[in-house]
């Protein structure tokens, strides 16, 4: 029977490497900025660069733009990896203190106090929630859906969830309709083709009047306001005193006309979210819609961006697979060796990739108390480990059992066997592993951008908020291209690996 294994000092190094850069990675400046979160969609964009811009020239201030849904950036918020984001009264009152008819102000402000949150600087504008159809439609109200099955609801996967959002939307009007998850980026356009019946719209989206879109009345009064406000953490006025009150002199300022004409400007008029934050600020409106080209393909592929993400992105995939390596290698050799382990470790591993990725991410923010590289790259690492840990048992127990016999009948000690014949002989299926492992990192680290951590998901996610086929290849053209490449590497290394034995 095999004995236990020696992981060896090559594994301890390279765990002891990982930790460290890992550590590099997490550390701050010393001097901290102001940092401030958004959503992933264009107005939650705009409103962030509007903050940011507002706040930088009296203390440093940083943009973590695309946090994806309420729950990850309110997570980031609470963990303290932001200090505040634009948010919604409606948003605050239904979606994070679950309450299911409107409430005032100042009972909202009592009952985050003690969450370490507040609530303050009203913009200026109400973004309520709304139902659209096509202009084309004779229904003009949401009490005109009950009893009408044939009709197709494409709603976004938020609204479907949220306290305020579709469930109690049906309950009060009767709807048995079953809604469909659409992003809301995307859902114009389902609309438009005649996809989907019916979507659910921001009261300031730009691509209502674009589209010529018939808003449905809210006959019985469901939906509460949606005045844009500063969801802070209670500390914030205290550690950036210059920037918060830079940021109460928006107290008002931002109109809903304004609203809707940024949100043109970037959606329609293709201008960046920086830049349409940057003219409203200097002159109090958005630049018309036509005053920037929209630019191509070739240019948003090449932006100036390209390095920075593609930096980002190789470290998160190296990280990530050093550290599975550094752990999977290891835990596959202990469970060829302890066969009472080999189903339980396997079905462990396997267990871990099959966690939906952003709720693992969504679990992570509040448990590390961060957003950005760590949580990401531990995420990337949980999914690596399964082919790691499942090649390297395999390679090991094909190893023909004669061949250890006989090493030990030379007078070999187990872990100079272990070295020296059982994991030479693994090598290659154990490089197969670790190519799947790879390959599978570069594309699920798009993911990284809805904590902040950067990537090429970051183009993804704004490709998306616009529905902007030419950012989202922007993104996904790098990945494929990197992931080929990875492949191919580890394919060269594969031929070289019977020669090292």
């Amino acid at each position: 029977m095999r004995a236990k294994l020696d992981a060896g000092p090559s594994f301890a190094r390279l765990f002891a490497l990982a930790l460290l850069a890992l550590t590099l990675c997490a550390g701050g400046a010393a001097a901290e900025p102001l940092k401030i979160g958004s959503k992933r969609f264009t107005e939650s964009y705009i409103l962030g660069e509007i903050l940011t811009q507002t706040a930088a020239p009296l203390q440093p201030a940083e943009h973590r733009q695309g946090l994806g849904n309420t729950a990850i950036v309110l997570a980031a918020l609470q963990a303290g990896s932001i200090d505040l984001y634009p948010e919604y009264l409606g948003t605050i009152a239904g979606e994070i203190l679950k309450h299911e008819r409107p409430v005032g102000l100042a009972q909202i402000r009592r009952e985050l106090a003690p969450l370490g949150l507040g609530v303050a600087v009203p913009l200026g504008f109400n973004n309520s929630y709304a139902l659209a159809m096509r202009a084309d439609s004779a229904i003009t109200s949401l009490g005109q859906l009950a009893g009408q099955a044939q009709l197709k609801f494409g709603l976004s996967h938020e609204f479907i969830g949220r306290v305020d959002g579709w469930p109690g939307l049906a309950a009060r009007y009767g709807l048995a309709q079953r809604p469909r998850g659409l992003d809301h980026g995307i859902a114009y356009e389902a609309l438009a083709q005649g996809q989907v019946d019916v979507i659910d719209i921001y009261a300031t989206d730009a691509k209502i009047k674009q589209y010529g879109l018939r808003v449905l009345s809210d006959d019985r009064a469901y939906f509460p306001r949606y005045d844009a406000m500063l969801l802070y953490r209670l500390d914030t006025p205290r550690r950036f005193p210059a920037a918060w009150r830079a940021l109460q002199g928006l107290e008002g300022r931002i109109k809903a006309a304004d609203m809707i004409a940024m949100n043109a400007a970037v959606e329609i008029g293709g201008r960046s979210f920086a830049a349409v934050a940057r003219d409203w600020l200097g002159s109090g409106k958005a630049a018309p819609q036509g005053a920037a080209a929209r630019r191509g393909l070739w240019a948003k592929l090449f932006a100036d961006d390209l390095w920075t993400l593609t930096r980002q992105h190789l470290t998160l995939v190296l990280l990530a697979v050093a550290l599975a390596c550094a752990v999977g290698v290891p835990l596959g050799v202990l469970a060829a060796f302890l066969p009472r382990l080999r189903q339980g470790v396997l079905a462990l591993v396997g267990v871990l990739q099959t966690l939906p990725s952003l709720a693992l991410l969504a679990m992570l923010i509040p448990l590390l108390g961060m957003i950005g590289m760590v949580p990401a790259l531990l995420a990337l690492f949980v999914y690596a480990l399964l082919p790691i840990v499942r090649n390297t048992c395999t390679g090991i127990l094909q190893v023909p059992p004669g061949l250890p016999m006989a090493a030990l009948a030379l007078g070999m000690r187990r872990r100079d066997i272990l070295r020296h014949v059982e994991l030479p002989l693994a090598l290659p299926v154990i490089l197969a592993g670790v190519k799947t492992a790879a390959v599978m990192s570069v594309g699920t680290a798009t993911i990284a951008a809805f904590i902040g951590a950067g990537g090429y998901g970051e183009r993804i996610t704004i490709g998306l908020a616009l529905n902007d086929n030419d950012m989202l290849l922007a993104g996904a053209i790098p990945a494929a291209l990197l992931a080929l490449l990875t492949q191919g590497l580890f394919e060269l290394l594969e031929r070289c690996a019977p020669r090292a034995r």
